[in-house]
């Protein structure tokens, strides 16, 4: 296995070794300057490297590249060229240090938001040396930035490179009054991915999984994960191979790849990554996803990575586990063995506090989804009302620091900052909150709100600005402190103060956390209707232009763009249930209740003593419910037809959140009803059981 794995592990990608052996020493140095701590490219250096890497492609059998890139559509996006090109009349393989560093594209059917006209077309894809190019599909794929004419952002790196930028800034002027020498912090991210595979035959069979990636009808089956069976449990051999295949592909690619596991809901698994930096992470987490689809095609599954594609099992999520490292490889949020160390690591735990409290709406946005809103809350998921979970201990040694008191733990000892040791913190100081959003792991926070297909991008731009944020502030006042120590300990016991109503380590499903948490005056967004509005709030739009995040018109734009895909997604999910209910169900509950009625008529013709009291019975529920049925179709259908579509992208989406949403509950509350009645030859589509279970309880379709 070693073998194998040594053997295979980033061969298609274009990573530090495969540089360091086909570069100059001083090209290489020169990147690695500019990938280890931020510096400048050289474009001097372009050539060289281009050339490097077109001969290393071509000996893979590589004869195209593309700009790969992450547009607004939340997935990527590549054109491919040929290393090609002609001259006096003989064709020669070419790849030049321009053609590497930018690139054009058609930006006109990308989502803008406003931010350019449709006929404007011309985008441009800036190479990010940070990222390492990688083979994919015969084709080298380079990591690019996506902006318009104008220099405007169209993509989800360039706001993440920004913010990445910011977070170092303030980072380092904090490390620099502890005395420290790094020149650069690197947000780190470990994303956890959680997937469904169902049979590739089933899929087919189901309109709504085609064309919306989720069920929208489906009675619960007799069982589901009641009896927690599924939960680590042992790991099929078709799934099993395809993990495998899945690993294989991953780790030619250079994803850390470590940890895979059935999840808790039947046909559910999911698969971990060790950490990277942020911008590698979120490049890594696209390819993961791309690659799950493409394998499960090759073991006869479909890989759905919908955030509920089952209603009444667990949802999909993807947790993303952050947290900073200096260039010279020290955790920031771990808490070290010093005091000085453990000064330093209570100041930025605090800065991450203050962040989450300050800006919980927009970490509530970073996860605004039509697809989410079904998710959180649910028995999987956090609640929409962001908190953060300490653990006792840690909760402990801040309340001990706020009421100036002497903490009682593993070992007593005074709460003043730097003078003192702080108790010694183990590395598993906390257990584990799956009720928080937002939890403390010991030398990591992990955000575990966001959606199964999202890109992490969105809430990690979110974690870096805001964090961003607390540490400038901090700066600001410890850099003007003529005694650093007592500036230090009157900080944090202020800050703690004023943002210790975001830690909460109980039950976060409780309604009793729901009214705890309007007491404490935390924001409370069920749905991406509720939050997305907040997005453009001033202070909001403030905050990303003051750290060159995004421009007021880019966080409008973005705006504009959830809105529409909110709206875009229960558009189509409306049409799909009309159209499935219409020509599928109401249909087969007619055949049923015909061959009913005759089954019925025909046992009364054979003998008048005879009793039909059970088919009658049954008769009456079919005709009831397809009477039900069609009245909530026909009601759907009407609300619909009315919807204005002229309206702004805000009035449509709180017009389909307040009506058009619970017209489709009504009409699924019916249909679901009607297929627990209705025989299973005469239902249109498999069923929860069918598709959960796989081929177990495939029904006999002959």
């Amino acid at each position: 296995m070693m073998s194998h794995l040594e053997e295979i592990f980033a061969c298609n990608v274009f990573n530090d070794e495969a540089m360091q052996k086909r570069l100059p020493k001083d090209t290489y140095h020169a990147l690695k300057k500019t990938i280890d701590e931020g510096r400048s490219l050289n474009p001097q250096i372009a050539n060289v490297v281009a050339h490097a890497m077109k001969e290393w492609s071509i000996e893979k059998g590589v004869t195209h590249y593309t700009h790969w890139f992450q547009p607004l559509t939340g997935i990527t996006a590549e054109k491919h060229d040929a290393f090609l090109s002609v001259s006096k009349g003989h064709i020669l393989q070419s790849f030049s240090g321009s053609e590497l560093v930018r690139g054009e594209s058609d930006a006109s059917s990308f989502p803008s938001g406003g931010l350019r006209s449709t006929f404007e077309a011309r985008g441009y894809t800036a190479w990010d040396p940070t990222s390492y190019a990688f083979i994919k599909d015969g084709v080298l794929c380079i990591p690019t930035a996506f902006c318009s004419y104008g220099g405007e952002a169209l993509d989800k790196k360039t706001p993440l490179l920004r913010s990445m930028e910011a977070l170092s800034r303030q980072a380092i002027r904090v490390l620099k009054l502890f005395g420290r020498d790094a020149v650069r912090v690197i947000p780190t991210v470990g994303p956890e991915q959680e997937y469904f595979l169902i049979d590739q035959e089933l899929y087919r069979q189901r309109k709504d999984l085609i064309l919306t990636g989720r069920t929208l009808f489906g009675a619960k089956p007799p069982k589901g994960q009641e009896l927690d069976d599924h939960y680590y449990g042992a790991i099929k051999p078709r799934i099993q191979a395809f993990m495998r295949e899945m690993n294989d592909e991953l780790w030619k690619l250079g994803v850390l790849a470590k940890t895979e596991h059935n999840e808790a809901a039947p046909s559910q698994h999911e698969m971990a990554p060790i950490y990277t930096y942020a911008n590698i992470a979120a490049d890594q987490n696209q390819l993961t996803m791309e690659i799950m689809k493409k394998v499960a095609e090759h073991h006869g599954f479909v890989c759905l990575l919908s955030e509920k594609p089952f209603e009444g099992v667990n949802g999909s999520g993807k947790h993303n586990n952050w947290s900073m490292f200096t260039n010279t490889g020290f955790n920031l949020l771990d808490p070290g063995d010093s005091a000085y160390d453990s000064a330093q690591f209570l100041l930025f735990l605090i800065a991450v506090i203050k962040a989450v409290d300050d800006y919980q709406d927009l970490l509530r946005i970073s996860v605004a989804s039509a697809g989410n809103d079904h998710r959180l809350g649910s028995s999987e998921a956090p609640p929409a009302i962001i908190s953060m979970f300490l653990g006792t201990e840690l909760t402990d040694i801040l309340t001990a620091l706020e009421n100036e008191t002497s903490y009682e733990g593993h070992a007593q000892s005074e709460m003043t900052i730097g003078v003192h040791v702080l108790p010694k913190f183990p590395k598993d100081n906390t257990d584990r909150n799956r009720t928080s959003p937002f939890a403390f792991t010991g030398n990591k926070f992990e955000f575990r709100s966001p959606g199964a297909p999202e890109s992490i991008s969105d809430c990690n731009v979110v974690i870096n600005t805001i964090v961003a944020e607390s540490l400038q502030q901090f700066a600001d006042q410890l850099e003007q402190a003529e005694d650093f120590q007592s500036a230090l300990h009157e900080l944090i016991v202020r800050e703690i103060k004023a943002h210790k109503r975001i830690i909460f380590n109980g039950n976060g499903y409780s309604v009793e956390w729901i009214q705890e948490a309007a007491r404490r005056g935390l924001t409370n967004y069920p749905s991406t209707v509720d939050a997305l509005p907040h997005m453009i709030d001033a202070r909001n739009v403030s905050l990303f232009e003051r750290h060159h995040i995004f421009s007021a018109a880019e966080i409008h734009s973005r705006y504009e763009i959830n809105l529409e895909a909110y709206c875009k997604v229960i558009k189509i999910e409306a049409d799909t249930m009309r159209m499935m209910a219409h020509r599928q169900i109401l249909p087969a509950v007619m055949r049923y209740s015909g061959d009913m009625a005759r089954t019925a008529s025909e046992i009364k013709r054979y003998s008048a003593v005879l009793n039909t009291i059970p088919e009658e019975t049954l008769l009456k529920q079919l005709c009831d419910g397809a009477a039900a049925l069609q009245k909530c179709l026909e009601n759907l259908d009407t609300l619909v037809s009315h919807l204005d579509r002229s309206a702004s992208a805000y009035e449509q989406a709180l017009y389909l959140r307040r009506q058009v949403i619970p017209a489709m509950e009504e009409l699924r509350r019916e249909a679901d009803q009607m297929e627990t009645i209705v025989e299973s030859r005469y239902w249109p589509f498999p069923t929860y059981d069918e598709l959960l279970f796989g081929s177990e309880t495939h029904r006999d379709m002959t």
